[in-house]
Order: structure tokens, then C-alpha cells, then sequence
């Protein structure tokens, strides 16, 4: 039996080795992540074996999946994990290095209703976490995580007798043939494939090249140190060494993919990036077509384009706004019998035809590539300059502690709606909507908006300004309304970008 677990212990101490580590903070909305050994130790992640094991068992369930992505010691991790699952009498089926959505594809690929892939997914080196789910192709939300934490932190997890563990091979290969049987590329097109060292540089070239483009690797090489910089296609290093090999080779586009390939960032022909949720827009414009009165769902970080695209319109599409984080989209996107899925982060859901519902940075490439070939006569930056104008920030976010994000959003949320009560304005133009289903989002009637939100899984706060007038406009939002009001609190820190 292992001992309940405790917040206070420091490494290179004796109560270190004989006792799990588990801070509380690291369970999130809707999945896992803690520092390797400060927040957590790796009984610590046994401890979260046994309490998954227990709550999947809870649920009905012993079959699950795990995997693991591509850092130095995710493969430690998992053993542990796997250890406390085994102990707590689960049939494990390891499917070895993988991407989060081969994880997924291998509950519909092994008949295994549970999945635990071990990923810190963009996260820095040094953070480690776990995504689970026990009802494919959705992942936990709140509720789910609200009784895992119990059980972990409790010291509730039941040790039971019947626990295997079967290492399964062939499961990627299986995926990339599940995705590219839907799409065969007809027009010639160059595609720089942005993998920044991650665990997505193993699979996504040759799945590209399989639907039929010429690829070029950029940082397809695996390298657990990330030596340029982190695999996250939402972060402005990583966008701009993309636009400049598509400037260098010519290429008609870049696809970036991030640490465990759930997210797929995209720049265009004349290296501009698009953020996701233009992107989602350009494929609801031309997914719409084929699929008439379609419903899309997005998160409160996209753009408000989706709502007053007249081409949607025409086509009878409908658009819901919704919570941003992975699992919120993917389970209103299920929930809807949506088509389709879009998150300005970058992760793109798609049910059938179109995919099996889950986010994956390949299915999303695919679509993104069928669209291309639907539309032999138009370049990316041509279906782009297509839509509506809109000037879109980056995602921002000012550091803030676990402990503390959620009072401070609190604050700003009541602030916002204090203002609008009020009858007032931001930069001169009146509040028409506030929009609490996730922090504050604040629509001016121009059309214009500011979100401000607490990050799910990182010590941060998330800003996303949008300007229907112009770029300076848009930078005028953050700089002298969203950055100017966060700054009054001292529990905010420094941004990660600004624009």
C-alpha cells in the first residue's frame, strides 16, 4: 500500500523517496500537468496510477491505453503510472512513443474504452502530466477531475488483484493510414512540416507525403532538448522560423505541430501565419458547402467573424461559441453532432465523415490540405484575404499562480460587468455583450472584443483582443484597456508575448 500523498516534501530528502509527492494544483479543468519534482515525484504518479485505476473501475472500466510523448523522462513516467495502474487491477495496453491522438485512435483501434497518454504537450521541459479520458473519443472535464483528485490526494485508490500489461506494436501505423485514406492531394503543393524536435517530427512528414505533397522537414529531428525552441505553433518564435523557410523554399505553406501532436499551427504562401480560428473559418466556408446546414463549434477565443461570415449564412451553418480547452470543445462538438470543432490554440475536432472526434494535428492538416485541392485555382493567402476582415491578437499571457488566477479573473469578470451596468464604454465604444461561460469576454458595438480567462493548465492568465477597424486599433485594446487593467493586481507578472 502506498502512503496518502503530501504537498510538503523536497527533493533530495529521505521523505522524498519512501513518500508520494502530489500537489494539488496539478489537477486541472481537464487534465494533469506538474513540475517533475517539485510538484510531483514519480510515486506521486504511481499514487495517480492507482487513483485512475480506481475511478476508471468506479466508471465500469479496466482497459486502458497508455502512451507516452518524446521527453527524457516520459518513459520513467509512464512505468509509474503504469505500476500504479496494474496495482490497482487494470488491463494496460502500452502502445510505446506516441502522439495524444494516436493515443486516442488506439481506444478505437484496441476496443479500449480508457486512455492515459503521458504528455506535458507544449509545456516547457520539465513539466510532465497525463491527458485521460474513459469514454471515447472524449476526454475528462471538471467533474471527472474533481473525483480523480479525490482519490488520489485521499488516498481512496483500491489495490486489486488482475492487473496485466500488454505492449501493443503497429498502433501508429494504423493511425497514419486512418488519416490519409481520407485525402489524396491532386495539385502540386510544397509544405514546410514544423515539428520543433517534438514528438510529432516521427510521424507527421511521412503522413503528409502519404496525402500526396512535398514536404520539407524543419526540426523533424527528435530532441528532447528542443535546442531552438519549444514545439508550440501558438507561439511566435515557432511561427516566424516557419514563414521564413516558407520564404526560403518557396513553399506554398507551413504546418506546425506541437509536443504530442494535437495542435496544428499554420502559415501561409507569403508567410503570414493564420491563426486557428481564421483557419477553422476558411474550413467551415468550405466544409459548409458540401455540408449543408452544418453545425461548427469554437471557443470563446476565436475570432467573431464566425458569427456575421455571410457565406456561413448562405450555406445554413450555425456557430456556437463555447468554452475554451481541448476537452470542452471535443465534448460540445460530440454533444452538438457538430461537424466540426475549432479552437484558436489550434486544436481542430472532426467528426464524421471528416474524422472520429477527437483533436488531432494530422486530421486538421488534412482538411486544411483537402481544402487546397477543392480549390485548385486558389492559393492560401487568396482563400485568406477571402474572409471578412478582423485583426486578431496573439494569445497573451501574463504569468499568475495556480492559487491565485482564478480570484483574479474573478475581479476582472465583475469589473467588466459592473462597466457595462453602468452604460460604459471602452476606447469610446459601447459594451454590447458580456460573455461569462469562460472569464470575460467583452463585445463593443463595433464588433470588436477583449477576452480575459484563467489558463486550464499553466500558472497563467489568457488575453485575446480583436479590432474591427484596424491592427493599431487592436493593439490599442490590449495596451491601453486589457494590459492596463490586469496590471493594477500584483499577482499578475510578465507576459510570454505581447503584441
Amino acid at each position: 500500500m502506498l502512503p496518502v500523498p503530501r504537498a510538503d516534501l523536497v527533493p533530495n530528502t529521505l521523505d522524498y523517496e519512501i513518500y508520494p509527492l502530489v500537489k494539488a494544483t496539478g489537477f486541472r479543468e481537464y487534465d494533469a500537468r506538474w513540475l517533475l519534482g517539485p510538484d510531483i515525484n514519480l510515486l506521486g504518479i504511481e499514487a495517480l496510477g492507482v487513483g485512475l485505476g480506481t475511478y476508471i473501475q468506479e466508471l465500469g472500466q479496466r482497459k486502458i491505453v497508455v502512451g507516452h510523448d518524446f521527453r527524457s523522462y516520459s518513459i520513467s513516467v509512464k512505468q509509474a503510472l503504469t505500476v500504479g495502474l496494474l496495482a490497482a487491477g487494470c488491463e494496460v495496453l502500452d502502445i510505446g512513443l506516441a502522439l495524444s491522438p494516436i493515443a486516442y485512435f488506439a481506444q478505437f483501434d484496441l476496443d479500449a474504452p480508457c486512455v492515459a497518454m503521458v504528455t506535458a504537450s507544449h509545456n516547457e521541459n520539465g513539466w510532465t502530466g497525463v491527458k485521460m479520458g474513459a469514454q471515447r473519443p472524449l476526454t475528462f472535464g471538471p467533474v471527472e477531475m474533481g473525483r480523480l483528485k479525490e482519490i488520489v490526494l485521499g488516498g481512496l485508490g483500491k489495490f486489486q488483484p488482475g492487473g496485466s500489461l500488454t505492449h501493443v506494436t503497429g498502433v501508429p501505423e494504423r493511425y497514419v493510414a486512418d488519416i490519409v485514406r481520407r485525402v489524396a492531394v491532386k495539385r502540386p503543393l510544397k509544405v514546410i512540416c514544423a515539428c520543433g524536435n517534438g514528438t510529432a517530427g516521427a510521424f507527421a512528414p511521412d503522413a503528409l507525403r502519404r496525402m500526396g505533397v512535398e514536404v520539407i522537414e524543419m526540426d523533424c529531428e527528435l530532441d528532447w532538448t528542443f535546442p531552438r525552441y519549444n514545439p508550440n505553433p501558438e507561439d511566435h518564435e515557432m511561427l516566424q522560423e516557419m514563414a521564413k523557410a516558407v520564404r526560403e523554399h518557396g513553399a506554398d505553406l507551413a504546418l506546425g505541430f506541437d509536443g504530442d501532436g494535437d495542435r496544428c499551427g499554420v502559415v501561409d504562401d507569403t508567410g503570414e501565419e493564420i491563426f486557428a480560428d481564421k483557419i477553422g473559418l476558411m474550413l467551415a466556408r468550405d466544409l459548409s458547402v458540401l455540408h449543408k446546414n452544418a453545425t461548427f463549434v469554437v471557443d470563446v477565443k476565436s475570432t467573431g467573424l464566425y458569427a456575421t461570415d455571410p457565406v456561413l449564412a448562405a450555406n445554413g451553418a450555425k456557430t456556437v461559441y463555447w468554452k475554451t480547452g481541448h476537452s470542452y470543445i471535443k465534448r460540445k462538438t460530440a454533444e452538438l453532432g457538430a461537424l466540426a470543432g475549432f479552437e484558436k490554440s489550434g486544436h481542430f475536432f472532426f467528426n464524421d465523415p471528416l474524422g472520429r472526434g477527437y483533436d488531432c494535428g494530422l486530421t486538421a492538416a488534412a482538411a486544411i490540405l483537402a481544402m487546397m485541392d477543392r480549390n485548385p485555382d486558389k492559393k492560401l493567402s487568396q482563400l485568406k484575404d477571402a474572409l471578412p476582415i478582423a485583426y486578431t491578437s496573439l494569445t497573451m499571457s501574463p504569468h499568475c499562480g495556480d492559487e491565485v488566477k482564478y480570484g483574479v479573473v474573478d475581479d476582472v469578470v465583475a469589473e467588466y460587468e459592473a462597466l457595462a451596468l453602468a452604460g460604459g464604454t471602452i476606447l469610446g465604444r459601447k459594451i454590447v455583450e458580456v460573455i461569462t461561460v469562460n472569464g470575460v469576454r467583452v463585445a463593443l458595438e463595433d464588433g470588436s472584443w477583449v477576452l480575459v480567462r484563467a489558463s486550464s493548465n499553466k500558472p497563467e492568465i489568457v488575453v485575446v483582443v480583436e479590432s474591427t477597424q484596424s491592427d493599431a486599433d487592436m493593439r490599442a485594446l490590449f495596451h491601453e484597456e486589457v494590459k492596463p487593467r490586469l496590471g493594477k493586481r500584483p499577482q499578475v507578472g510578465a507576459y510570454n508575448q505581447e503584441v
